[in-house]
């Protein structure tokens, strides 16, 4: 009898009224994200395509239609651009993971001591400001910095290097910074998948012979595939956008030998004369790259179905 009194309260109108009410608040909190989320995000996103497909100076901009991308490829700054954010990508991004694995691998160790000091310590560079430690990088690599003087008064070479000035140092300066600033990052990602792996399973591992070689890379590196994953797409497209470090430390240079991809959108749109219709299809070409490499990315580390 409770049950069909209950059946008949629900349907009652009262009832429906109720639960018309749940069903409008929901949508009520669910509408305010959406909007926000639409204006401050998908509407500067087509506004920006739309802008890509003309071109003038300053606010009197033309219809010129697929020109701007064409105009890519005959860019020659564009390519310069394009060549150093893919040797950051290609050298920096593994090194980054694979550090950042095997940190987080040592700080799992149930028997090292103080792992809350260390987790923070190479956990602090993610939370640093972007500037300060440019700036701070681009004096220790200086010419008389402290990198030099540490590395001379070893022994280790005879004449300080010109890592900002000289084209090869200088990629090597801005990919040491990235690396320094983003491993810890990497390295609570791993952690953490970590630490949600069974114990027993290395147990069981060890009880059949096992060492840590074969337990690293049979059992470890497998179920942390999809973690892996992740991070090699969230680091591809933090690369892909890179610009403080390059902006504070080089300024791009020498000449355009470090220059990133964003930098140039920079330089187009508030350096040169600007052109704010071809800096947003140099934007949108970051757009493609990104769309690209995830399916590649997927495609390569993706489970197969």
């Amino acid at each position: 009898m409770k049950t069909a009194k209950t059946a008949a309260s629900t349907g009652s109108p009262k009832g429906m009224g109720s639960q018309r009410r749940i069903n409008i608040t929901g949508w009520l909190f669910i509408l305010v994200p959406v909007l926000a989320i639409s204006l401050f995000y998908f509407y500067p996103m087509i506004q920006a395509l739309i802008l890509s497909f003309k071109s003038g100076r300053g606010m009197n901009l033309d219809f010129v239609g697929f020109d701007n991308y064409i105009r890519l490829f005959q860019d020659s700054n564009f390519i310069t651009a394009v060549k150093n954010t893919f040797i950051y990508l290609i050298i920096q991004v593994p090194v980054m993971l694979v550090l950042a694995i095997f940190i987080a691998v040592l700080l799992n160790d149930d028997n090292l001591k103080f792992k809350g000091f260390f987790r923070t310590a190479i956990f602090l560079p993610t939370v640093t400001s972007l500037v300060a430690y440019s700036v701070v990088f681009k004096y220790m690599f200086g010419g008389d910095g402290i990198v030099n003087k540490m590395l001379m008064n070893f022994h280790l070479i005879s004449e300080p290097i010109q890592w900002i000035s000289d084209p090869f140092w200088a990629k090597v300066t801005i990919i040491i910074a990235i690396t320094w600033r983003f491993t810890g990052y990497n390295m609570i990602f791993y952690l953490s998948s970590l630490q949600n792996i069974d114990k027993s399973v290395y147990e069981a591992a060890r009880i059949d012979g096992a060492n840590a070689f074969t337990q690293f890379f049979k059992i470890t590196i497998p179920l942390l595939k999809p973690m892996i994953l992740f991070t090699t797409i969230t680091s591809t497209i933090g690369t892909l956008q890179l610009f403080d470090e390059v902006v504070n430390i080089t300024k791009g240079g020498p000449g355009n030998s470090t220059m990133s991809i964003s930098q140039y959108i920079y330089n187009l749109s508030f350096e040169y004369t600007p052109d704010f219709g071809y800096a947003a299809t140099v934007s949108y070409s970051i757009v493609v790259m990104v769309i690209i490499l995830t399916l590649i990315q997927n495609k390569i580390g993706g489970d197969k179905k």
